[in-house]
């Protein structure tokens, strides 16, 4: 379920992104962001990989991910692009058939 809260989002990312998904919501900023075909496909893609891992264990494998680029010195940018799940929806984010055929667990092939 989409839904906006300006707040929350904000709250949630430190301003930094357009949406959040918290299983089974997805939060966006703005209204016009529910139309945005490209971040809601994203979005889409990350609740796909939080039901693969029951959700709590994807949260936990993220903010690893996160963590570890942050330790090896990258900026906040680049530690949150090379998270695995980040790099497989944006890597898919603007194929809209994505979702129909991918792999169980495909975010693994996006692994650093």
């Amino acid at each position: 379920m989409f839904v906006c809260n300006t707040f929350l989002v904000k709250i949630m990312t430190g301003g930094f992104a357009r949406a959040i998904t918290l299983y089974p919501f997805v939060f966006v900023s703005k209204k016009a962001d529910l139309h945005d075909l490209v971040l809601v496909n994203h979005e889409k893609i990350h609740l796909q990989q939080q039901r693969e891992l029951l959700v709590l264990p994807f949260y936990v494998l993220y903010l690893v991910e996160y963590a570890m680029g942050r330790l090896r010195g990258l900026s906040h940018n680049k530690a949150y692009r090379q998270i695995s799940f980040e790099r497989e929806a944006f890597a898919h984010e603007r194929d809209f058939g994505y979702l129909t055929s991918r792999k169980r667990n495909a975010y693994r092939d996006y692994r650093g």
